[in-house]
């Protein structure tokens, strides 16, 4: 396995990284240019459930990745291209998601409620900031939503899961999250080393204190539910299948 030590990895686009890479007694020095790299966090498909009525259910599908700059714009392109093809309802899986920058998992949250608290940002003496929202950036906030889970979920993940289930807009589907509820900060020391200070915490909407607990879902899922977009149709219009979960399941209380 290679060991590779970075000095100094953020910096302007176009200027040069000088990277230390080992691997077992062979050393490399390499030198690599910064550059903005555009990555799309989300992807999202349509599943058409068969049924015995003349209109067939129709899910929207959206997986996010991680919370970088285009999150929020890809989540927001992806509810649009998903209800021009006439969803009923949708799915947001969050699993394996360790989070990103946490503007964007609040702006992402915005999305989905009409009204509410995000998250609280507490210290030792309270609360200190509340993030809510009015309603004005909302574009999916009565559709059927379900939000699937899992213990590699973190982070803005997670205050985005807790979010949408404390305000009732979601059901939550998996196992328990991460549990990452600290905010820190670093300090660089004069020997050039650093320290992390927790400095603040997340809570819920409902002050449910997530460190080392993570948020809690609704229920379980299948062990053998896909984490893959393609598979997803087939756990919700197969009652064969090993993973099979119906629509009543995923959308009713």
């Amino acid at each position: 396995m290679a060991l590779l030590n970075a000095w100094n990895c953020r910096g302007l686009e176009g200027s040069v990284v000088e990277l230390t890479i080992q691997s077992g007694t062979e050393t490399k020095h390499l030198a690599l240019k910064r550059e903005k790299v555009s990555l799309n966090p989300v992807k999202s498909r349509l599943c058409e459930i068969p049924s015995s009525g003349r209109d067939s259910p129709r899910i929207g599908y959206i997986k996010l990745t991680s919370f970088n700059q285009n999150a929020s714009g890809a989540v927001r392109e992806a509810i649009e291209t998903l209800r021009s093809n006439n969803v009923n309802a949708f799915i947001l899986d969050l699993r394996d998601n360790s989070g990103g920058l946490f503007p964007e998992g609040v702006e992402i949250a915005k999305l989905w409620l009409d009204k509410g608290v995000i998250v609280y940002i507490c210290d030792s003496r309270g609360v200190r900031d509340i993030y809510d929202t009015d309603g004005s950036s909302a574009m999916a906030s009565s559709e059927p939503l379900a939000v699937l889970v899992n213990k590699g979920t973190a982070s803005a993940s997670e205050i985005l899961a807790g979010a949408l289930k404390d305000n009732k807009r979601a059901i939550v589907f998996g196992e328990p999250t991460y549990g990452k509820g600290k905010i820190q900060s670093v300090f660089q020391l004069s020997d050039g080393s650093g320290l992390v200070v927790t400095v603040a915490r997340y809570e819920t909407p409902a002050h449910t204190d997530i460190d080392k607990v993570g948020v809690i879902p609704d229920q379980p899922l299948p062990t053998s539910f896909p984490k893959d977009e393609e598979g997803f149709c087939g756990c919700l219009q197969d009652p064969a299948a090993a993973c099979y979960v119906n629509r009543a399941q995923l959308f009713t209380r």
